[in-house]
C-alpha cells in the first residue's frame, strides 16, 4: 500500500522526541516518528495511567514516562499533545526539566493562547515554536491514530518575533516528513483564520445536533433515523472531543466572537431572503459557496466521494 509517508530517512531528524500526551494528534505522531525513523528514541507522557497502559500495550514509544517531567528530560524535541486549557499547567511541570537547545512545541488549534502560556512558563534556553497541524477526526484517545493522519494536510507553524530560524528550520522539516504540507503565519493570524475554518463549523455543529436534541415535536429516534447527509455530517463532527473544545473556544473567544458576529449578520440577510422569497439571491449565494467547496477538493483537502464515515487506509 502506498501510504504517501515514503521511506524512512536515512538518519533520524532528532535524537530524542518527547510526546505529551497521548490522545489522537499524539498517538498519530508516535506511529508516523517510529515508521519513518524520525526520532532515534521517542518518549511519550501521558497523565492517565490508563493511557499509558494502552500506549505501552500498543507499542507506541521506546519509553513510556509517568510524568512529563520525566518524559522530556534531555529532549531535543517536545511536543505537547494536550489540550489548550492544560498548556499552562504542563508548561510548569516540564520547565525545569528542559535540556538547553531544544525545542517546545505543541499541537493546539489556538495560538496565542498557546504562545502566552508558553512564553510565560518556559526558560529562555529553549526555542518555542507553536504548531497546528490541521488534521484530525472526531475519534480520540490512543488507538484512534493513525501514521498518515498527516499526509496532504497543512501544518501551519506560528514562531514568535525573534525565533531561532534554525530550529523554525528543523520543526518544518519534522512535519514535512510526517507527510505535511508546511505554512508560516502569526499566532494572531492563525487564530482569525482557524475561527471560521474549523472553530466556527465545530460551534454550529454543536449547536444544530442540540437544537435537534431539544425539539419536542421530534423524537430523538426520528432525529436518528431519518438523518440526512448534512445532518449526519454536523453529527460526525460534534461527536469531538469535548474537553479539546471548550478550551479552543475559552482561549480563542476574541476570534471566535468576531465570525460568529459576521456570521449571524449573514444569516440574518438569508433569512430575509427566504421570508422575502428572494430566489435570485438564494441561487447566487449556493452558487458562490458551490465553488468553495470544489476549491478545497481541487486543493487536495477533502475528496468528492459521499462517504460520511470516513474511512482510513492505515493500520490501528
Amino acid at each position: 500500500m502506498v501510504d504517501g509517508l515514503g521511506a524512512p530517512l536515512a538518519a533520524p531528524l532528532f535524537d530524542r522526541v518527547a510526546l505529551i500526551g497521548i490522545g489522537l494528534i499524539g498517538s498519530s505522531l508516535a506511529r508516523v516518528i517510529r515508521r519513518k525513523k524520525l526520532a532515534r528514541v521517542l518518549v511519550a507522557g501521558d497523565a492517565s495511567a490508563t493511557v499509558r497502559a494502552k500506549v505501552t500495550e500498543l507499542g507506541l514509544a521506546d519509553t513510556v514516562a509517568e510524568t512529563a517531567a520525566q518524559a522530556v528530560a534531555d529532549a531535543d524535541l517536545v511536543i505537547l499533545c494536550v489540550p489548550v486549557g492544560a498548556m499552562a499547567a504542563v508548561a510548569q511541570e516540564i520547565a525545569p526539566h528542559l535540556k538547553p537547545g531544544a525545542i517546545v512545541s505543541d499541537v493546539g488549534s489556538v495560538k496565542s493562547a498557546v504562545l502566552a502560556a508558553l512564553t510565560k512558563h518556559l526558560p529562555p534556553h529553549v526555542a518555542i515554536i507553536p504548531a497546528h497541524p490541521v488534521a484530525g477526526t472526531e475519534e480520540s484517545g490512543p488507538a484512534a491514530g493513525f501514521a498518515t493522519l498527516f499526509v496532504n494536510r497543512w501544518c501551519i507553524l506560528t514562531p514568535p518575533d525573534g525565533a531561532d530560524a534554525k530550529a523554525v528550520k528543523r520543526l518544518a522539516e519534522f512535519w514535512a516528513a510526517a507527510g505535511a504540507n508546511i505554512e508560516i503565519m502569526t499566532p494572531q493570524h492563525h487564530d482569525l483564520v482557524l475561527s471560521i475554518t474549523s472553530h466556527l463549523p465545530h460551534l454550529i455543529a454543536y449547536n444544530i445536533v442540540g437544537t435537534a436534541a431539544d425539539l419536542e415535536a421530534i423524537t430523538q429516534s426520528e432525529v436518528i433515523k431519518f438523518s440526512a447527509g448534512g445532518f449526519r455530517d454536523f453529527t460526525r463532527i460534534a461527536a469531538s472531543d469535548p474537553t479539546m473544545w471548550r478550551d479552543v473556544f475559552l482561549n480563542n473567544k476574541e476570534a471566535v466572537l468576531e465570525t460568529l458576529g459576521r456570521f449571524t449578520e449573514d444569516l440574518t440577510a438569508l433569512q430575509r431572503m427566504i421570508r422575502n422569497g428572494d430566489g435570485e439571491g438564494l441561487f447566487n449565494l449556493f452558487t458562490r459557496t458551490r465553488a468553495i467547496r470544489r476549491g478545497i477538493i481541487e486543493e487536495g483537502q477533502e475528496i468528492a466521494a459521499p462517504d460520511f464515515g470516513r474511512h482510513r487506509d492505515d493500520e490501528a
